[in-house]
């Protein structure tokens, strides 16, 4: 009777995630497919499971012939700490998704982790990446990666200004760090949240968005250093869309030269329904 609850515990809470809209805080959605293969797999098991336990119900009290459930008859022998245990397991992800808030990455993970640029100080191919700079070379060979940038590099350069959208603010970036020379004195916008770290004047801050690769796990924290014409009192976490010219200073706490954005014009926004942006 448990497994085919536990069974059917999960084949719900899949398809709740689908129903509520909260599939994209785990997953990058265009691997949404798997879980719908997921709720297929588990509503076959729940039904097989089911019919299992409702013919062997009604063989209580009788006999044990070859008709009988074997693996059930294995499971009752199992001593009960070890069958008690065997159910906290799969008990545990159900609990924990269904009764625990679903929490969104923020500054406060950024400062957790330790904010550094370790993908502009090695070459290489499985450092980790997860700071201001994408970087999806890792799934690529050279010759691929390299004609793919060229392509992003031929988009984004005839643009008179670069607005970085939801759908394509990972790329877009990550052209304007592999081809900083290219973009100096252009016009980029994007929108994000703030991030003092560890900033060089009052004037400066970065504005940041999650991005998630495949799944929450690879996503890490995306985008640039800002610069504005006067001192600024922005809190870690507010949201502001901010537009200006593209240019470049050497930032000590990195040991490297990165690109800055000296702001024209900013404006405080609400947060998106959907914080997150994907690698499409």
């Amino acid at each position: 009777m448990f497994r085919t609850l536990i069974l059917m515990a999960f084949t719900y809470y899949f398809f709740h995630l689908h129903a509520s809209g909260d599939l994209n805080k785990y997953i990058n959605m265009k691997y949404s497919y798997l879980s719908y293969i997921a709720i297929f797999i588990l509503c076959i098991l729940t039904i097989v499971q089911g019919y299992y336990y409702l013919k062997n119900d009604g063989k209580q009290g009788h006999e044990c012939h070859d008709g009988c459930d074997h693996d059930q008859e294995h499971e009752d022998n199992k001593p009960l700490i070890q069958r008690i245990g065997i159910y906290v397991i799969f008990i545990f992800p159900l609990v924990t998704g269904f009764f625990f808030p679903i929490a969104t990455l923020d500054s406060n993970i950024v400062k957790a982790k330790g904010f550094s640029f370790k993908g502009m100080e090695t070459d290489d191919p499985y450092a980790v990446r997860q700071y201001l700079r994408p970087d999806t070379s890792i799934y690529y060979g050279k010759e691929g990666y390299d004609e793919i940038m060229k392509k992003e590099l031929k988009l984004y350069s005839s643009k008179n200004v670069i607005s970085l959208k939801e759908e394509d603010y990972l790329k877009g970036m990550e052209t304007l760090y592999n081809y900083p020379g290219e973009f100096m004195g252009d016009i980029v916008t994007f929108k994000g949240f703030t991030f003092k770290g560890d900033a060089i004047s009052e004037r400066q801050l970065f504005v940041l968005r999650f991005g998630v690769i495949h799944c929450i796990a690879d996503s890490g924290v995306f985008g640039m250093l800002v610069e504005f014409p006067e001192k600024i009192n922005l809190k870690n976490d507010e949201w502001i869309s901010v537009k200006g010219k593209i240019s470049s200073q050497y930032y000590q706490p990195f040991k490297s030269t990165i690109p800055v954005l000296k702001v024209e014009d900013w404006e405080k926004v609400e947060k998106p329904e959907d914080p997150y942006v994907y690698r499409n």
